[in-house]
């Protein structure tokens, strides 16, 4: 599957804006991931992108849709990363892009979240108010912290070093905030 396929694919599921765009976030921090591990960003952007690609049409489905079928289409590393991508499912993660996947979702959000708060969105975000903030409960309550804290560990670095490289993705991109 190449990227432009899996946008179309993506598309046919999703039409909100919001999740839309989440999806783009998270494709860019797993292809700069997978950039850094030397390993094949197409096929972990694709992983970023379709992460959530069923939730909006089929939320009490998820991920079920999406991962049965990629699986369909011969895709089954994307598919199993996809079903692992939230601890509480189940799926443990098993390889690094699982890894990475179960990762950047939460975070990414949640850093986009605080990006979203600054007129100059990325460019000046601290690492240490993005921590801040996270420690607010009510600042984007719906993001698992568990979540954020456990996806630092699978991949052996610091929260603050994670955290660190979804913004120097995301700003290297030109990610664009959309608009509320």
């Amino acid at each position: 599957m190449k990227l432009e396929e899996a946008r179309a694919l993506l598309q046919g599921y999703t039409k909100g804006t919001p999740l839309l765009s989440h999806a783009e976030s998270v494709s860019i921090v797993m292809g700069a991931y997978a950039r850094k591990y030397g390993e094949d960003e197409e096929k972990w952007r694709i992983a970023g992108l379709l992460h959530d690609a069923d939730y909006e049409a089929h939320p009490k489905e998820h991920p079920h849709i999406i991962v049965n079928r990629l699986k369909e289409l011969g895709e089954d590393e994307i598919a199993y990363a996809i079903s692992a991508h939230y601890s509480h499912w189940g799926n443990s993660c098993k390889s690094l892009m699982d890894k990475a996947l179960l990762a950047s979702d939460e975070l990414t959000g949640f850093v986009v979240a605080c990006a979203r708060l600054r007129p100059e969105h990325f460019d000046g975000l601290k690492v240490s108010s993005v921590i801040k903030k996270l420690k607010q409960n009510t600042f984007a309550a719906g993001v698992d912290r568990g979540e954020v804290h456990l996806g630092a560990e699978l991949l052996e670095i610091t929260l603050e070093e994670h955290i660190h490289f979804i913004i120097e993705a995301l700003k290297e991109a030109n990610y664009q905030i959309p608009q509320k």
